[in-house]
């Protein structure tokens, strides 16, 4: 069932139609760019599970170039979180990768098109951003240490945009924040300024950006959905008459 659902939402991207979804719109939004670079047109009805997709070009979307492509970096992720950064076990990371792999969950939602694979891309790429941004500690404000942080705002953005349920891993970002900045201020050897510098980088880097990138995610939505669709009534008659179609398209709407 949610393949039908989400299939459609990728449809109304291709084919610029106005629709209204509990989701915010990320994921949504590359699943229909998914199908549309891979020659997919949006006419598929998706009207009930286990139509037949015939003719229709659904591989974009379903198949290697987005839910399977993300999936297979999953693996990639666990093993750098695990290895690279936290155990420093090899036997241990390639133990929770290949745990991973062969996960039949895991396998099954790599199969349709969901967000889910999409939403724990971002996810562990949120906490490998926030553990090498952790690894850096000795060299604050370091190039690599911007870029690492920086990163895990993209990534929190990224899965906050996809599903609600990444409000999760910002709470875990967070937490780990106000642990590291509790660290800091008990240090005395950390001044006033620096500590202020400190938390000047985290606003801008794990609040401001993501924020700012979450806006534009709703930017794009609105500019890419511009004619008349089933979402429509849920909207206000001066939003209405911006659409395409629709019967106020142009009506001057008293305020």
């Amino acid at each position: 069932w949610d393949e039908t659902h989400f299939g459609k939402m990728g449809s109304y991207y291709i084919n610029r139609t106005f629709f209204f979804d509990v989701h915010p719109p990320l994921g949504k939004m590359l699943i229909g760019l998914a199908g549309y670079l891979s020659g997919y047109d949006g006419t598929f009805p998706f009207q009930k599970p286990g139509d037949r997709y015939e003719q229709h070009n659904y591989i974009g979307m379903r198949g290697v170039r987005l839910c399977r492509l993300v999936s297979s970096w999953l693996a990639f992720l666990c093993l750098s979180i695990q290895l690279l950064e936290l155990s420093k076990s090899l036997p241990a990371a390639l133990l929770t990768a290949f745990i991973l792999i062969f996960d039949t969950g895991c396998i099954t939602l790599s199969q349709y098109i969901l967000l889910d694979p999409i939403l724990m891309f971002f996810l562990m790429g949120a906490v490998l951003s926030m553990v090498k941004c952790n690894n850096c500690a000795d060299r604050p404000f370091s190039t690599s240490w911007w870029f690492w942080l920086s990163l895990t705002g993209v990534n929190l953005a990224g899965a906050m945009g996809v599903k609600f349920v990444g409000l999760f891993v910002v709470l875990l970002v967070g937490l780990n924040t106000i642990c590291d900045l509790w660290d800091l201020l008990g240090n005395l050897s950390v001044s006033l300024v620096m500590f202020g510098k400190h938390l000047l980088a985290r606003v801008l880097c794990l609040i401001v950006l993501p924020l700012a990138l979450y806006t534009a995610m709703f930017a794009v939505h609105f500019a890419v959905l511009n004619r008349s669709g089933p979402g429509d009534g849920f909207f206000s008659s001066a939003f209405q008459s911006q659409l395409i179609g629709n019967n106020l398209h142009n009506v001057s709407i008293p305020e």
